[in-house]
């Protein structure tokens, strides 16, 4: 059985963009019943090298729609990176979700040979399409929802691997 490039990928973003923000509304409760300052969770990070909770959630979003955008061929949209609140969060990923609305399976799949060049660390990677989605974008959001989920988890929030998981 062969899986088209979108089947790959888009379904599988949302259902991370979707726990994460779950993850994210039970955070804001947590902070809400305990008094907490919204903002201590959302600079919180797990070691002082790694990024915070804030941009754990945008560097998510960037290499979903990055991700995406890259493989369907199309312009990757920009957001600002000034999110500092929940609801700032909840609106960059509704944002992030309404752009992988916006692109169809057919600009997708057939981007397995696709040649996708990143500059990162200062020099140019070259992947082609299907090393692209399954050694870089996918990793990479996996590795940011997982640790927003760790820092919330990490500082107190009640949270579980179905909260991670989601709904599928």
């Amino acid at each position: 059985m062969v899986i088209s490039m979108y089947a790959a990928s888009v379904p599988l973003f949302r259902q991370m963009l979707f726990s994460l923000a779950k993850v994210l509304e039970k955070g804001a409760l947590f902070a809400e019943a305990g008094k907490i300052e919204p903002s201590a969770l959302l600079q919180s990070r797990l070691a002082p090298d790694m990024f915070p909770l804030v941009r754990q959630v945008q560097s998510a979003s960037d290499n979903v729609k990055g991700g995406v955008g890259r493989l369907a061929g199309v312009e990757i949209p920009r957001f600002a990176d000034n999110e500092a609140s929940f609801a700032d969060l909840h609106e960059r990923i509704a944002r992030t979700l309404g752009f992988l609305d916006t692109v169809t399976p057919a600009q997708i799949d057939g981007s397995e040979d696709r040649e996708i060049t990143l500059r990162l660390g200062g020099r140019d990677m070259t992947f082609a399409g299907q090393r692209y989605l399954f050694g870089f974008v996918m990793p990479n959001v996996i590795f940011h929802c997982t640790t927003a989920y760790d820092i919330l988890r990490h500082n107190g929030v009640e949270l579980g691997k179905r909260d991670f998981i989601g709904t599928f």
